[in-house]
């Protein structure tokens, strides 16, 4: 996933930073805009997994840091509710500018109650998205509870959130309890998708009711069975970034690639060039997108070798062209004879062997690569179809082309 840094300027004047993610290959079909949770930052994990998801199936995703948070310029002891849906604007102003504007907003926590009164004054966004999301922001002061009586007395008050001391004013309390999110969500008139779990201790599961109560259709719910607050454990981002990226785009204009287009589909022309085919390797060792035409699959190598292991290894692609071309090529070659092949199976290895052990090798030094290929036909064929059947497995075009002479024209972009 290719990502890139931004800054913008916020209502304050105050540069805030943010990071666009986006497709390895291809311009992003829509643009997700991700508030995070309250006190967070745009590099949480959980963020991150959620973000993937997204790209892969050709979203781009700007994730930023409010004001006095993270990497982002200002004071978080002058912030308030109001100030983070502001900041919202600011950040869909400036995709508009740069990019195309948000069609999704997805929010974290806090995030989420300001991307609901944020999305009714963007009229590119389509559809809304909450992640353990509060009914009314005001809910965030369970968080200050112990700090409440002071700040309301002294003005302020330092306080400890996540292991990170704040400064909280009065004013931010004041504008929490002024939201009037029942009223905001039920003239939200956008596609909603509420992902909640009913093992929050953070933000109970009952808000999620309570959003869900107010909001017209269409709206959806999904239950984040076993999860908690902070999707800590990455099964649970990664579910929720599927499952948000297949929703989202039934509410856009935009084509965008099924799941099975996205990771498990590649395609090939039977003999002929293939145009268009582009790898990506980013800074993520050694994970690699590929391609082809509107199908893509990623690559990767295993954590042996210091990869994600997210994908197949080019040695594995390679077995697989063999393979699939094989399996291609004997079902052509059975039809056009009429002969009755059900199904073709097709198990391959590769490894280096010494030239001097490999009594059929032209090398006579060195290594050798070998592929060992064996081929499973089932269906009513006699001894002589399925003998003939081997014989054409060596015609496939991959094949051929592995034993000729290939020449390989690199040059600079």
């Amino acid at each position: 996933m290719p990502s890139q840094k931004l800054t913008f300027t916020n209502a304050q004047r105050h540069e805030l930073s943010a990071r666009l993610d986006v497709p390895d290959a291809g311009d992003p079909a829509a643009y997700v805009l991700f508030a995070h949770c309250f006190t967070c930052s745009k590099n949480l994990t959980a963020v991150g997994h959620i973000s993937r998801a997204l790209t892969r199936r050709g979203f781009g995703v700007l994730r930023f840091d409010f004001t006095g948070l993270g990497e982002s310029e200002g004071d978080f002891e002058d912030t308030n509710f109001s100030s983070n849906v502001d900041d919202l604007i600011a950040a869909a102003d400036m995709l508009q500018s740069r990019y195309r504007g948000p069609s999704v907003m997805v929010g974290h926590s806090l995030g989420g109650a300001a991307v609901l009164q944020a999305a009714g004054q963007l009229d590119t966004v389509n559809a809304v998205a909450t992640i353990g999301a509060p009914h009314d922001p005001e809910h965030v002061t369970h968080l200050l509870q112990d700090s409440i009586e002071e700040i309301r007395s002294s003005g302020e008050a330092r306080v400890t959130i996540a292991h990170r001391t704040f400064t909280v004013k009065k004013q931010f309390l004041d504008d929490l309890e002024a939201a009037q999110m029942s009223r905001r969500i039920h003239g939200l008139d956008r596609a909603l998708m509420i992902f909640h779990s009913p093992l929050d201790q953070t933000v109970g599961i009952d808000n999620a009711a309570g959003i869900f109560e107010d909001a017209k259709h269409p709206k959806s719910f999904v239950s984040l069975d076993q999860a908690d607050h902070l999707l800590t454990k990455e099964a649970d981002s990664r579910y929720v970034g599927t499952v948000l990226a297949a929703w989202a785009s039934k509410y856009l204009d935009a084509e965008i690639a099924p799941d099975d287009a996205a990771d498990n589909t590649v395609s090939s022309a039977d003999g002929d060039a293939v145009d268009g085919t582009v790898t990506v390797t980013g800074t993520t060792p050694y994970r690699t997108s590929v391609q082809s035409g509107r199908h893509r699959l990623v690559a990767d190598e295993p954590a042996s070798v210091g990869g994600g292991d997210e994908g197949p290894t080019p040695y594995d692609l390679l077995l697989s062209a063999l393979g699939t071309c094989t399996g291609m090529t004997l079902r052509m070659y059975a039809d056009r004879k009429g002969w009755p092949l059900e199904t073709t199976t097709v198990r391959l290895s590769h490894r280096k062997v010494h030239a001097e052990d490999c009594r059929d090798c032209e090398s006579e030094s060195g290594k050798v690569d070998r592929i060992h290929r064996e081929v499973e036909v089932t269906g009513d064929l006699t001894d002589e179809q399925r003998d003939r059947l081997l014989e054409i497995a060596d015609k496939c075009p991959v094949h051929r082309t592995l034993h000729g002479e290939v020449k390989v024209d690199t040059t600079q972009a």
